[in-house]
């Protein structure tokens, strides 16, 4: 019996090395659902509850693992469901192949049930490759360029198969002219800038006094050569969110996140520099990096078309981190003034000593920043940490002191809601042996993480260690845009948009066959943490936590204060609420000096 389309497509993507594409079925992509019947263990199809779910599990795997993710879909509706993952996955520039369906090829233009345009559809979030596969001849070539593209540009692609050609029987294509033969394999180069770029960056950093580094995602995999240009230059090392695993806080000189959600050792270091090394890293907060003209700035990075985006450097060197990091290196010299790294010491070791006290004030009825104290201290070996967006990405970033060898990923770029619990369960299928950490609020859960829940209920059999702990910070309030409303338009809480209905978490978990609690005392949090990673199967740790602790920035500007203040002047619910734990959050500042 001869191969048909769907079996070749799906072999020639085992023979990429994929091993598992996320999902959910439809009658757009019946041949290939079909056809993992005869692949055998060599591509899984992961059934979730949401084709949203699929895309974010296919950039989680993307992020947490060297290789691209796949995800697949119907037709029409199934297709539209992946977009938001798969924007994810483009802003945070990870390799991802989506796999879609169409109607069948007679159909197409006459207006058909579920036909959709996905050329069009796709064309923005899989810009650099999405085509239709209209003749078996060509299933080879989409197939090998789908997967190059994406994993040369880091990228999503998209490869749509009408439900007839699924079908057909396979063809090679004929060796006549128009015919194409491709082939299997990508090895990323190794770019290095000319060694000309190499001594003027040299320069500029060897003149500064005041060395300040910015570390993103583009980082990873260069941790022993910034450690070692960190202790040339005598420079502190932030971390934008994507990078957040980069370096662990445990050093003294790492000063943590950077921005909004970031540190006041982050924020001070960038204000008082007089050189800034940027490496792996797109940030977009101009108003969190020094003053144009304040400080002299070099940056590293693999794509030339984000180099001098967010700060004018003068000098900008096109390559991969480590390699360019290394050649680097031998022309660095060692600052014997430690002054400055000294400082920067002296202010990590109190910022953390702020986080401990603010963690510990007293609120209605848990601190949230204390859910997240009590949890870093716990922090099991080797784990891997989500997030989701929110008020809870605030505690996420500030509060957990990564170690060496742990891995966190979130929605970086597009902020987006949901893709806490869904990174999870790609975490837990690509290293079923780590403890996997998502942490989210009620308003993520409600939306998807219900749905999600269910798939990490339904595949946790299938791990060695099945330590997965999500938490739901509980409060009743869509909490970020609550305080983006405050602070941004001056606008007092919006009851009718912000307040969620209450909902049993814990329970829910508890049908689902899940280790399940819920804290409403702060002195249960770090038991309930215990009991949680202990559970020998996955927990959800629902916490009931005071929407009226305000996610501090590291400076609070006159903007924000005068925002805040007019939403306050107009009745905001909470206001007496607001005041009171805006004082004693910045009280702990002032204790701790």
């Amino acid at each position: 019996m001869s191969q048909d389309v769907a079996h070749f497509m799906l072999e020639r993507f085992a023979d990429w090395g994929v091993k598992r594409i996320y999902g959910y079925p439809g009658d757009g992509i019946n041949g290939l659902l079909g056809a993992f019947h005869d692949v055998g263990e060599r591509v899984e199809f992961v059934q979730v509850r949401h084709e949203e779910i699929a895309a974010f599990a296919a950039t989680a795997h993307a992020k947490f693992t060297p290789e691209p993710g796949v995800c697949m879909a119907t037709s029409g509706p199934g297709a539209v469901h992946l977009l938001n993952g798969l924007y994810d996955a483009k802003l945070d520039k990870q390799p991802v192949v989506a796999i879609v369906g169409q109607q069948p090829r007679t159909a197409i233009g006459s207006s058909y049930q579920q036909e959709i345009d996905l050329v069009t559809l796709f064309k923005d979030v899989a810009h650099e490759f999405v085509e239709v596969c209209n003749t078996p001849e060509q299933a080879r070539h989409l197939v090998d360029r789908a997967m190059r593209v994406a994993l040369a540009t880091r990228s999503p692609t998209c490869l749509i198969v009408p439900a007839d050609v699924q079908e057909l029987p396979y063809s090679a294509p004929p060796r006549s002219h128009g015919s194409v033969f491709s082939g299997i394999g990508y090895t990323a180069p190794a770019t290095l800038p000319e060694s000309a770029q190499l001594k003027e960056a040299a320069d500029v950093l060897n003149a500064g006094e005041r060395v300040a580094m910015l570390v993103g995602q583009g980082a990873l995999g260069a941790e022993r050569e910034l450690l070692e240009v960190a202790e040339l230059l005598g420079c502190g090392v932030a971390k934008a969110l994507n990078g957040r695993a980069v370096l662990p806080d445990t050093l003294p000189y790492v000063t943590g996140s950077i921005g909004l959600l970031g540190t006041k050792p982050s924020a001070e270091m960038m204000q008082d520099c007089d050189t800034l090394l940027m490496v792996g890293s797109s940030f977009p907060y101009s108003e969190w990096l020094p003053e144009e003209g304040q400080a002299r700035g070099v940056q590293i990075d693999i794509d030339g078309r984000l180099i001098g985006l967010r700060y004018p450097m003068e000098v900008n060197l096109v390559g991969d981190a480590a390699t360019t990091l290394r050649a680097l290196i031998p022309l660095l010299v060692r600052k014997q003034d430690r002054a400055w790294r000294e400082q920067i010491e002296g202010e990590v070791e109190r910022w953390w000593a702020i986080l401990e006290s603010r963690a510990m004030q007293d609120a209605d009825p848990v601190n949230p920043q204390r859910v997240f104290h009590e949890l870093s201290g716990r922090l099991p070996d080797r784990c891997i940490l989500t997030a989701d967006s929110g008020s809870a990405t605030n505690w996420w970033a500030r509060q957990l002191r990564l170690r060496e060898d742990m891995m966190a990923a979130l929605s970086g770029t597009l902020a987006t809601m949901c893709p806490a619990i869904p990174y999870a369960l790609a975490a837990k299928f690509a290293h079923p042996d780590r403890p996997v950490i998502a942490v989210l609020g009620d308003g993520a859960f409600q939306m998807l993480g219900i749905n999600a829940l269910i798939d990490v209920a339904r595949y946790a059999d299938r791990w060695e260690n099945q330590q997965l702990v999500v938490c739901v910070l509980h409060n009743d309030d869509l909490n970020q845009v609550t305080w983006e409303q405050r602070v941004m338009t001056g606008d007092p809480k919006l009851e009718a948009s912000q307040v969620l209905p209450d909902f049993a978490y814990a329970e829910y978990a508890r049908l689902l066959g899940l280790h399940a609690a819920r804290v409403d005392r702060p002195e249960d949090v770090g038991p309930a943490w215990d009991a949680a990673l202990a559970a020998g199967r996955p927990a959800l740790l629902e916490v009931v936590t005071d929407p009226e602790v305000p996610p501090l920035p590291p400076h609070i500007r006159f903007e924000q204060a005068k925002g805040l203040g007019k939403a306050l002047l107009g009745r905001d619910p909470a206001a007496r609420d607001i005041i009171r734990e805006s004082v004693k959050g910045k009280l702990a500042e002032f204790t701790n000096r």
